[in-house]
């Protein structure tokens, strides 16, 4: 049975997202609901505290929607029915009102001066790591942690961003001393998946989880019994029909000059260092003498003249 590592969603096990995570989860989910349930909630999102007052009929009304699809979207974000996502809103509104400065909203624009790209890429960069760690949820990211620490092999596929992201996770694991491989060549990945098995673990980073060449991979490892884990901005996406574990990434708004695939890879990498460091807590008598050598190992690079040595 896979589980969606989200804070909670409809329908699965699970407490509600915190008030804080569900700006974090509209922006996540927004993409893959209909239009109907998006209009609902980028309302909610966008103004807590006035649906936070009304009844669900009332923001059917204000949505141009129905009272179902209000239900349907609060399940989505994560809350058994309305009076639960209203609790939500209202814990939301609060917070919003306590003082914190106004966010930086605009996207960038072509002719934006220098400062301002770096304004407002900052802020997009620490809105999607608040995102991305108001959504995950600790007790299922330490159970993926587990998988790892006790896994005799490790094979990461992604491909693009994501595939720098893989390279930046096996090279982490490698340090500490466990079998980690990095494929972004889609045939290697899944020759290399066929001789997984049971003890083994397999992880598909797509911000889409729709990307077959990471997908194929995935399959076959699930197939072959090995543990299986996604990291995905889009945990109803395909990848998660085989995965047995999906921890779910947020990502800066897309703009023209940023796509959705380039800003996905700080959230990515966020996760990446929430599970190396979980593993290297887990194997800690184990990963620090192999960190320690790994580092004595490269040290005379670092010095003047060391690439000649």
């Amino acid at each position: 049975m896979k589980e969606i590592f989200a804070g909670g969603t409809g329908g699965v096990g699970g407490a509600p997202p915190a008030p804080a995570a569900l700006a974090a989860k509209v922006r996540t989910l927004a993409p893959s609901m209909t239009r109907s349930m998006q209009r609902v909630a980028e309302v909610v999102a966008g103004d807590p505290a006035g649906c936070a007052a009304l009844t669900v009929t009332g923001l059917a009304e204000l949505t141009g929607t129905s009272e179902a699809t209000v239900v349907r979207t609060a399940r989505l974000l994560g809350y058994p029915g309305y009076r639960d996502l209203r609790l939500a809103l209202a814990g939301l509104a609060a917070q919003q009102q306590s003082g914190r400065a106004p966010a930086v909203t605009a996207d960038i624009a072509v002719d934006d001066p220098i400062a301002d790209v770096v304004a407002k890429l900052a802020y997009d960069e620490q809105q999607t790591l608040a995102d991305t760690a108001a959504g995950l949820d600790t007790v299922q990211l330490g159970v993926a942690v587990s998988a790892l620490a006790a896994a005799r092999r490790v094979d990461v596929y992604g491909v693009g961003a994501s595939g720098l992201v893989a390279q930046d996770l096996t090279q982490k694991l490698l340090r500490i001393g466990l079998i980690a491989h990095a494929h972004s060549d889609p045939h290697l990945a899944v020759t290399n998946a066929v001789q997984l098995r049971a003890k083994d673990v397999a992880i598909a980073i797509t911000h889409s989880g729709s990307t077959g060449d990471v997908i194929e991979p995935l399959r076959v490892a699930f197939d072959r019994g090995a543990t299986t884990i996604a990291i995905t901005g889009r945990p109803n996406g395909p990848v998660a029909q085989y995965a047995d574990h999906i921890l779910t990434t947020s990502t800066a708004r897309e703009s023209e000059l940023r796509p959705a695939a380039m800003s996905s890879r700080t959230s990515q990498l966020l996760v990446v260092d929430c599970l190396f460091i979980g593993v290297a807590q887990r194997t800690y008598e184990t990963a620090a003498p192999a960190l320690s050598a790994s580092y004595e190992a490269l040290a005379h690079r670092h010095r003047s003249g060391g690439a000649s040595r």
